[in-house]
């Protein structure tokens, strides 16, 4: 299973990387920049075909890619010569006017984003399976004794439902999440309902640290019914169906799924479970086991909130698509800046090892339930990480193309080329910066896996 995780994220990645890529490569031959190779995958090429002056590449490495312009290093050349400007010589890349450049810059992570908007449209176009939890929820404190979060202190209380944030209605978790994530420290006005009546509380997201994410100490309600249960499991030997509907555990009453968690905590060698199974009770006993950290895997799987979207029609879903592009974009935009607000960078920066690996396990996971659904979850993450990329390589840092746009337009500020020692200068800084994070991410994402 990991070898085919592993697979899939690289062929996931290799199509953003090529989307990308192929921005910048057709920009080039639009303004007249000859491209001299195409490459999806770095180091010494597996495979290789020139055609119309073009030589187009396979890498050994298949994360990564670029797009080989004729002429693109022509300022280090001019640099260690000494020379006051860049030949400017018909069709390299220096020889293009700096709005040329910028076009070609700018082409890559516009694709990126195109590439994401039509992916939202293809799946608001034949519609998707949505697998989510009920808008109610359960405070943290409620299972972790002692603790208290911004949920307490605005007042709310296990089994309140919230029916909208800031005036947005919330229909499911997934509702919720997304307006609760992208607050950190911002208060928020909620609207609840307990038992039958509607109040208002104020809330405001603390700042998770560990994925820079705002949180407000909740979990989400689930009824406990097995939807079902894993072959061989100590639920399976101890008779457990699905369909059951758990009542009370060692007796104490079960009223939502995160109830197991407070029970483990204390790690009982037998769980005596009461049942509701088809308008009857049923008590049985389930023997577990624990790991030296002392987790138990009981094997059971609960029932969720489980639709279908509707299908779009081809216009609805290019502006749906399109409008879902734009508010995942301001969505990363907003969680960039968090960055630099003490977050754990560890664990909320991912490198390439990271990422395929996600990539990978989500389009697994989404495969066995169908493939349809494997399909889907993977373009839809694809999506994401092509947002991520537009928006990374729109920052106006050394090497990345938002970089070298603003060494374009002050060219074209100017009304003069640069100097060769300037750009030299500019593009150093960018590879000691893009080196060190990419060692950074890299230590990251060891320590995810180990973690995992």
């Amino acid at each position: 299973m990991v070898i085919i995780k592993i697979v899939l994220g690289l062929l996931g990645l290799g199509v953003v990387v090529f989307v990308h890529e192929l921005g910048h490569f057709l920009a080039a031959r639009l303004v007249g920049i000859d491209v001299e190779a195409f490459s999806i995958g770095w180091g010494n090429p597996l495979f290789k075909k020139k055609i119309g002056g073009v030589e187009y590449r396979i890498g050994i490495f298949p994360i990564g890619g670029y797009c080989k312009m004729r002429g693109d290093n022509e300022f280090q050349e001019a640099y260690e010569n000494n020379q006051n400007s860049i030949n400017k010589v018909k069709g390299t890349y220096y020889g293009a006017p700096p709005l040329s450049r910028i076009l070609v810059s700018f082409a890559g992570p516009f694709f990126n984003f195109i590439f994401a908007a039509l992916v939202f449209s293809v799946i608001w176009g034949i519609g998707f399976e949505v697998n989510t939890l009920e808008n109610r929820i359960v405070l943290v404190s409620d299972i972790n004794a002692g603790e208290r979060y911004p949920a307490d202190a605005g007042g709310l209380l296990t089994g309140d439902r919230v029916l909208e944030i800031n005036g947005k209605t919330i229909a499911n978790y997934h509702d919720f999440q997304e307006n609760i994530a992208i607050n950190p420290e911002k208060t928020l006005a909620l609207k609840v309902e307990r038992e039958g009546k509607i109040f208002d509380a104020l809330v405001t997201p603390e700042l998770d640290k560990s994925s820079g994410a705002g949180r407000i100490g909740v979990y989400f309600w689930t009824d406990p019914v097995v939807s079902s249960v894993a072959a061989g499991s100590p639920a399976s030997i101890a008779g457990l169906r699905e369909g059951d509907r758990i009542l009370r555990v060692n007796g104490e009453d079960f009223p939502y799924t995160m109830a197991m968690f407070r029970i483990l905590r204390e790690q009982p060698p037998v769980l005596s479970m009461e049942l509701e199974r088809e308008g009857r009770r049923v008590t049985t006993d389930l023997v577990l086991s624990y790991t030296d950290a002392g987790a138990a895997d009981i094997g059971i799987s609960y029932q969720t909130i489980q639709y279908r979207t509707a299908a779009l029609n081809p216009a609805s879903a290019l502006v749906k698509g399109m409008k879902e592009a734009g508010k995942t974009f301001a969505v990363s935009l907003r969680s960039l800046t968090l960055l630099f607000r003490g977050i754990d960078l560890t664990q909320a920066v991912s490198g390439p090892v990271r990422i395929t690996y996600m990539v990978g396990d989500i389009a697994a996971e989404g495969f066995i339930r169908s493939f349809g659904t494997g399909v889907s979850s993977m373009a839809n993450f694809l999506a994401l990480i092509s947002i991520a990329l537009c928006l990374m390589n729109l920052l106006p840092l050394p090497i990345l193309d938002g970089g070298m746009i603003l060494l374009f337009v002050i060219e074209a500020a100017k009304g003069q080329p640069l100097h060769p020692k300037a750009i030299h200068v500019f593009q150093t800084i960018g590879v000691v910066l893009i080196f060190g994070l990419m060692i950074f991410a890299v230590f990251g994402d060891i320590l995810y896996l180990v973690r995992r």
